[in-house]
């Protein structure tokens, strides 16, 4: 049939393939996915929005709950309203506007609802001149999303409380500004006066004071809530290492300690309601560079939810909480404080919160991952560097540098170790063909020679493992922090955080054709300058080290190559330029050990060697 270098061949291609393939389904099928998603989402824009209702437990539940029941004076379904472009679902509520160095937006005094927010630091795309991102969005506007808070109380004791259409009154006038808040008013005619006090820092946290003054004959009770909603499925990347979606730190039962709860739309939309029952929590919803997150009292005690349910064709998904009941005695009041970050999530203004707060966990807002006490350092340090340097990407490569100092002892007993392997090369050859036909004394032998020797024969794997967490570090730095959005390097790189925009399937833009627009592979066909140049420095590096013995290691090792490259083609180019750099750090190291050892550098002979043998075999 075939013979052994033609099997291997086989093998090595099969072994590609499976890798490519693997990739496609992990990364190909979610970039597909999001264009699904995508299309979805704007076909859901062209739908009514309904508001919320109420729960017979006169908690605050999304509409369309199996159970829920409307209690009085509780926001309920608004009527039926033709789609709204968000222009004219902002002109529908008279407004306060929102001013600060990073935030715009405006609080709707219909509702009194924090829903209007554009981050001014921040833009669509890398044209500066591009629209700032839009975070929060009115209801009834396409892609609602927006936080709301307030009281509600036992169905049975009919007290009329703020709901979803009512008007409040802005006490004076002015803007929501740092160091100036705005206070709305609202009475119920019956006696009770609701106040509500709004504040916003310097960054991207609102503070929510809300007051009941019970001016009534009778005592009430009343229990303060805080929601967030979000219309409509959003965009997300769609890839695994990234969560977007119902985020918090609650304990699912009483006594227990909270811990990090993240859930995806899709789990949350099977599962239609997730209750939480916890002191020293907090809840929202997150996506890759931004958040909106409910931050009550540490030492509040919650009635917490991740709910989801479809009004009309919409998908609506909502994270909310439910304070105990305050018992407000005729003639005396009851406040609540609440807050709302409404931002991004950048990683010095989450832990200055964490700490300011005393918050539990909300540094896990952004998703650090598993290798969370290595994937945080190693920004820190990058920060640091980027700081120093002026260009993320020159901090990406001192960072290299920096991790090639810290493994330095390793990598040169493992360099060492090889230069031995190349040393007694000709011994080796002459066991194999001592016992060419009894793989065990050969595997003896073999071991008996290392052992004599000190050599390490898995020493050539040693210097890619050990990157490895330094890669995948790397890899989710780039990946979740918003520092590396739109971070340029130089040249052709506009954005560290996105792929190479470059591709030799059209000779890098000399030809005006798409190579991504080709079904099925062409997110492979989007092959960059630095993926390639990442593809040339490993084949190089791969060349350094000793031929493996083993005709099929030896196919997977010419074919490691071609195989990063294409992978790593749609990878961050922060990324790829780290491991061109790393490489080519590696091969001058490897270099400088072996010819320390005595060890023959036979790059160029190894190269000559693949042509030399081609020709034998055509022959």
């Amino acid at each position: 049939m075939f013979g052994g270098d033609q099997k291997n061949m086989f093998l090595a291609i099969a072994l590609s393939a499976v890798v490519l393939l693997a990739w496609q389904f992990w990364f190909g099928i979610p970039q597909m996915e999001k264009q699904r998603q995508e299309a979805q989402r704007q076909a859901q824009q062209q739908q009514t929005q309904p508001q919320p209702q109420a729960g017979s437990d006169g908690r605050p539940v999304p509409q369309g709950t199996p159970g829920a029941a409307q209690a009085p004076g509780v926001p309920g379904a608004a009527p039926a309203q033709a789609a709204m472009t968000r222009d004219q679902a902002l002109a529908a509520s008279p407004r306060v506007a929102v001013e600060t160095p990073l935030i715009k937006g405006t609080v709707a005094l219909k509702g009194g609802r924090i829903d209007d927010l554009a981050l001014l630091k921040y833009r669509e795309t890398v044209d500066l001149k591009s629209p700032p991102v839009i975070l929060l969005s009115p209801m009834g506007s396409p892609n609602a999303f927006y936080g709301e808070f307030g009281w509600t109380a036992d169905p049975a004791a009919n007290i009329a409380v703020p709901g979803t259409d009512t008007e409040w009154k802005q006490e004076g006038a002015g803007a929501l500004a740092i160091g100036k808040p705005i206070v709305l008013t609202w009475d119920n005619g019956a006696g009770i006066l609701f106040r509500r006090t709004i504040a916003v820092d310097e960054n991207y946290l609102f503070t929510v004071k809300d007051e009941a003054e019970n001016k009534s004959d009778k005592a009430v009770t009343l229990y303060p809530y805080a929601l967030i909603s979000r219309h409509g499925t959003p965009k997300t990347e769609g890839f695994y290492i990234q969560h977007e979606g119902l985020i918090g730190v609650l304990s699912e039962k009483a006594g227990e300690s909270p811990k990090l709860q993240e859930v995806h739309y899709g789990d949350v939309e099977k599962k239609k309601e997730i209750k939480f029952d916890t002191v020293n929590g907090w809840l929202g919803i997150t996506d890759k560079y931004w958040a909106a997150t409910l931050l009550p009292d540490v030492k509040a005690h919650l009635k917490a939810r991740f709910t989801a349910d479809t009004v009309n064709n919409v998908k609506r998904y909502q994270t909310d909480y439910l304070l105990d009941g305050k018992a407000i005695a005729p003639g005396a009041s009851a406040s609540n404080e609440s807050r709302l970050f409404a931002g991004a999530k950048e990683v010095a203004i989450i832990d200055a919160y964490e700490k300011a707060l005393g918050l539990n966990k909300f540094e896990l807002l952004i998703d650090w991952g598993w290798f969370h006490f290595v994937t945080k350092p190693m920004f820190v340090v990058i920060d640091w560097l980027y700081k120093f340097l002026g260009n993320f990407g020159l901090a990406i490569l001192a960072v290299t540098v920096l991790v090639k100092a810290v493994f330095f002892p390793l990598a040169n007993k493992s360099y060492a170790s090889m230069a031995k392997m190349k040393a007694v090369q000709p011994e080796m050859m002459a066991i194999r063909d001592r016992f060419p036909d009894d793989k065990v004394k050969q595997q003896q032998a073999m071991m008996e020679l290392y052992k004599k020797e000190k050599i390490n024969p898995l020493a050539g794997c040693l210097p890619i493992l050990i990157q490895i967490p330094v890669f995948f570090a790397l890899y989710k730095v780039l990946f979740i922090s918003i520092e590396m959005r739109h971070a340029p390097f130089f040249g052709w790189i506009k954005d560290l955080s996105a792929p190479d925009p470059t591709t030799v399937f059209n000779l890098f833009g000399l030809i005006p054709w798409d190579p991504s627009t080709v079904p099925v592979i062409g997110h492979f066909l989007m092959l960059g300058v630095w993926p390639l140049i990442m593809g040339v420095t490993m084949w190089v590096q791969m060349k350094m080290n000793p031929t493996p013995p083993d005709p099929t290691q030896k196919l997977i090792f010419d074919w490691m190559p071609v195989i990063f490259t294409f992978m790593l083609s749609s990878f961050a180019a922060g990324l790829v330029i780290y491991w061109a750099w790393n490489n080519l750090l590696s091969v001058l190291q490897q270099g400088a050990i072996m010819k320390k050892n005595g060890a023959k550098i036979e790059l160029f002979d190894n190269i000559k060697s693949m042509f030399v043998k081609d020709k034998k075999a055509s022959g």
